[in-house]
């Protein structure tokens, strides 16, 4: 980095301090916990050689305080570890899609949108909606957000595939129960220097006013852009941006990020056939239950973590699933006790 050549290629110098910055977290957080170890260890020694109860007393709340705070930052680290992908810090494009199912559906795939915000406040990752469009009725048919922040693909890559929420449904005027599902995808925000060529003969590219909540500013021009890569049917837009040239160059980032991930499934795909693995995310074959009614419970098909606390998950407390599913935790029993 101080090699005055540095500077000429601004999108490797990015890189480079993006590795940096990923190293010196790891190395100053290591050294952070061997400090407050020795912490622990010098409250085991003033306990050892203190007399008066009252004092003692003191120090065993001070000690205990301080031994579940680095309990929990030794948990966070070591779930930092496991995220040795070299896409794993970089950040992450997040796609919702309502299944079948209309009002119902959409007002779910609503839910997932929210519960997906309220994560990313909760970790102080930065989310940039750059496309959705809304539900006939309630809800929304599908939205596409940009999720910043360290190791944001890392942690939500674990949350691909399709969720399924059980309930009595609040547009039903017999109050009967329904079933519903909502598909998300995870993508990896590519670099620029990532090669994925797509050649202009392939793309169709549409252009529309963007949505807006009108008045002032409602956008009066075709600023909105939607790409669609002829080969393989994928279609991206964006319309969040009022410069269409800035739209098309986000849409064809997340098409860039979704070639690549399509690529990166085959090899998958592949590897899961060798080692004899179910490795279907097809809408159907959910990863996640969410059941409101008649009782609550979330349990995850993948990992068996589960809770009753179904409140809180929507809420965003998400951590331990997440978990679950980077340590490798299997389920002894798939079965949906739902059914």
């Amino acid at each position: 980095m101080a090699d005055p050549a540095f500077w000429n290629s601004r999108e490797k110098a990015k890189e480079t301090i993006a590795q940096v910055s990923s190293i010196k977290f790891k190395v100053e957080t290591f050294g952070l916990l061997l400090r407050e170890m020795e912490d622990l260890r010098a409250y085991e020694e003033l306990l050892g050689a203190e007399t008066d109860t009252n004092e003692r007393a003191k120090l065993e709340a001070e000690a205990h305080k301080t031994f579940l705070a680095t309990q929990k930052k030794f948990s966070d680290f070591e779930l930092a570890m496991l995220l040795s992908r070299p896409e794993d810090v970089k950040n992450a494009i997040l796609n919702i899609n309502a299944g079948a199912g209309g009002t119902e559906a959409h007002d779910w795939a609503d839910m997932l949108f929210r519960m997906y915000r309220r994560y990313c406040e909760k970790h102080d990752f930065k989310v940039e909606v750059t496309d959705i469009l809304q539900g006939e009725g309630a809800g929304i048919k599908s939205a596409t957000f940009l999720v910043s922040g360290p190791n944001a693909y890392g942690f939500l890559k674990t949350e691909r595939g399709v969720h399924r929420l059980v309930r009595i449904s609040p547009f039903d005027s017999n109050a009967r129960r329904h079933t519903s599902f909502a598909s998300l995808d995870v993508l990896a925000e590519l670099d620029d220097d990532i090669e994925i060529v797509v050649a202009d003969k392939d793309l169709r590219i549409d252009t529309y006013r963007s949505a807006g909540a009108g008045g002032q500013h409602v956008n009066k021009t075709d600023s909105a852009v939607r790409m669609t890569h002829i080969p393989t049917g994928i279609v991206v837009a964006c319309q969040n941006e009022r410069s269409q040239q800035k739209n098309r160059v986000t849409a064809m980032r997340i098409l860039k990020s979704r070639l690549y991930e399509m690529e990166m499934d085959k090899k998958r795909a592949e590897m899961e056939r060798h080692y004899s693995e179910k490795g279907d995310n097809a809408f159907g074959s959910q990863i996640r239950s969410y059941v409101l009614q008649p009782y609550q419970l979330v349990k995850d098909r993948r990992t068996g973590e589960q809770t009753s606390n179904v409140q809180a998950v929507l809420d965003g407390e998400l951590d331990a699933f997440i978990e679950a599913s980077l340590k490798g935790k299997k389920a002894t029993n798939v079965a949906d006790d739902e059914d």
